[in-house]
């Protein structure tokens, strides 16, 4: 069984109660708390810059960030902040996003293609950003040159703010991108449309991995299933999700009051 941690996504919350549901986490034992970026609504970078001022140990993230909607000096900038202001707590988790959250409604990029050409550009500037100037760069979609311009970019962590990154199991170009990063956010495609992985597709993914540091983040509601079964896979975290309390009086409460009965126990 592989060293698991548990962290809590956010289904609904202004970013003034992102700081009391943090501070409400790391109070209960909770590893991590995570927050969904919407095209349009609360700003996730706001957000998590509260919680990092309510916080001493716990993880902050997003689940997920798309970066082909994001322009990358402006990401780079926002991630680096909170995790100067969390004194080296953030975790950055990466994907092509869901169209059918308002791509098209405000201009985004909609096809599969050029959202991950996009993507795997705005990272690579985010993450030559946080190395330090000078900086250059020269792709398809961006162009960056160096500037002297005084600025403070650098983020607590070293050699950069760990990377979760969607992967589609049994994708081998989707799985390699994955791969290159920190962590995988699993997902899987077949005839009937997306699926959860299953616990022997999780166990092949560790097996690939081999010994290397690398996190294999499963979501779910611990009522209904296991942690122990993913960590005894490989899986590393377990995110507690409850996305029915968008239909309770107060998702909100709903949070805070699962969050105060503690993490899963394996």
């Amino acid at each position: 069984m592989t060293c698991m941690k548990f962290g809590f996504v956010v289904p609904w919350a202004d970013a003034e109660d992102i700081g009391d549901i943090a501070a409400e986490a790391e109070a209960a034992g909770w590893d991590g708390l995570f927050v969904w970026e919407p095209v349009w609504g609360v700003d996730a970078w706001v957000s998590l810059g509260l919680a990092a001022v309510r916080t001493t140990k716990i993880r902050l993230g997003t689940l997920l960030t798309p970066p082909s909607r994001r322009r990358p000096a402006e990401l780079a900038s926002q991630v680096a902040t909170v995790d100067r202001l969390s004194r080296g707590r953030v975790v950055l988790s990466i994907g092509l996003g869901a169209v059918d959250s308002g791509f098209e409604a405000f201009g985004e990029e909609c096809d599969r293609r050029r959202r991950a050409e996009l993507m795997d550009e705005c990272m690579d500037i985010v993450t030559g950003l946080w190395a330090g100037q000078p900086f250059e760069y020269s792709g398809r979609h961006y162009r960056v040159t160096a500037t002297d311009f005084p600025t403070i970019g650098h983020t607590v962590q070293q050699p950069r703010v760990p990377v979760w990154c969607v992967g589609a199991i049994g994708s081998e170009r989707s799985m390699a991108r994955a791969l290159r990063w920190d962590g995988l956010l699993p997902q899987v495609v077949d005839g009937d449309g997306p699926r959860e992985a299953t616990l022997d597709e999780i166990a092949a993914v560790r097996e690939q991995v081999g010994d290397r540091d690398y996190d294999i983040i499963v979501e779910g509601e611990g009522s209904q299933h296991s942690p122990a079964a993913w960590a005894d896979a490989g899986a590393t975290w377990w995110i507690e999700s409850m996305w029915g309390a968008l239909r309770e009086a107060s998702a909100v409460t709903a949070s805070i009051d699962r969050l105060r009965e503690g993490p899963p126990t394996l």
